[in-house]
């Protein structure tokens, strides 16, 4: 049985890494300097998965001999049984996540691969505003705030691609002990508009998290 164990992150990031490896094959006739970067490529994809046993640390170490076109391509479709799936949610929890919202605006789920999924993003066009659900800590937490087109290509603070964004900015949760009434904190972070787009790209979850943790006062614990 096919244990799942790399996040969609985690793949997007071995794909960059063997993309860099294939194109050292590709391009570069000093075989010293191929196996340099082959090595870097097997430590920084082995690194992701420190509690890897020994099946798996097999699996991720197929690439060591890989040196073609389609060899690399198997190697990443081999990988692809072993994805590890954003936990399914249903209409009715998104709705839980965004009570104060009556009328929430709710995506279409119905065609989501969650194996591609490291968050669920969308927008209500109608009150310019967004919303993004993710497992932090074992739990759902939802972000609601405020977008702002940027009308240009920026880099998204999420995947950290230039690619068409808005300024996301939602108001904190927690506030300082004294606090007036009407205190309140808005964080702001420029977002990929497609969501799809950016689950595409992101190979790192950490600027993800702080953004939630800073916005939900929920802590994550690695």
């Amino acid at each position: 049985m096919n244990t799942p164990f790399i996040r969609n992150h985690q793949f997007n990031f071995i794909k960059k890494q063997i993309k860099t490896l294939q194109n050292a094959c590709t391009t570069v006739s000093d075989p010293k300097i191929v196996e340099s970067v082959r090595t870097g490529v097997l430590t920084a994809i082995t690194e992701l998965f420190p509690q890897a046993n020994e099946h798996q640390r097999q699996l991720l170490e197929q690439c060591s001999t890989a040196k073609t076109a389609v060899e690399f391509q198997l190697y990443i479709q081999s990988l692809e049984p072993y994805l590890e799936e954003f936990t399914p949610v249903t209409d009715q929890q998104l709705k839980k996540l965004f009570p104060k919202i009556k009328k929430l605006k709710l995506p279409d789920l119905s065609q989501a691969d969650y194996r591609y999924t490291t968050y669920l993003g969308w927008s209500d066009i109608a009150s310019s505003r967004r919303f993004l659900a993710y497992h932090l800590n074992g739990k759902l937490v939802g972000v609601e705030g405020r977008i702002t087109p940027a009308n240009k290509k920026t880099i998204c603070f999420v995947c950290n691609r230039l690619e068409e964004v808005a300024l996301f900015t939602a108001i904190t949760k927690s506030k300082p002990a004294n606090a007036s009434p009407d205190y309140y904190k808005a964080i702001g972070q420029y977002m990929c508009l497609n969501s799809e787009t950016c689950n595409g790209n992101v190979t790192d979850t950490t600027k993800l998290e702080k953004f939630i943790e800073d916005v939900t006062s929920t802590v994550y614990k690695n």
